[in-house]
């Protein structure tokens, strides 16, 4: 069975070359990546707090979450 990773970015320039590293770094054979655009999806937002994402890009594996770079907090992303 796979590991469940998902990346939480906001959508910038910066969010977007992360994201493209982090699916390439990660095994597919060990992990099911879910990629989540959070300034296009919204209502994803409260899942994400709940896996305590504080700020993106995030990438959450397996429930604990993994800040990478301080790009914008989620207080950002809600207006």
């Amino acid at each position: 069975m796979k590991t469940p990773a998902t990346f939480y970015h906001a959508g910038c320039p910066v969010c977007v070359e992360a994201e493209s590293q982090i699916a390439d770094a990660l095994d597919p054979d060990r992990y099911e990546v879910e990629l989540v655009d959070l300034g296009a999806q919204k209502d994803r937002i409260a899942a994400a707090e709940a896996a305590g994402v504080k700020s993106v890009p995030a990438l959450v594996i397996n429930g604990a979450p993994f800040h990478i770079n301080f790009g914008a907090p989620m207080s950002a992303l809600k207006s």
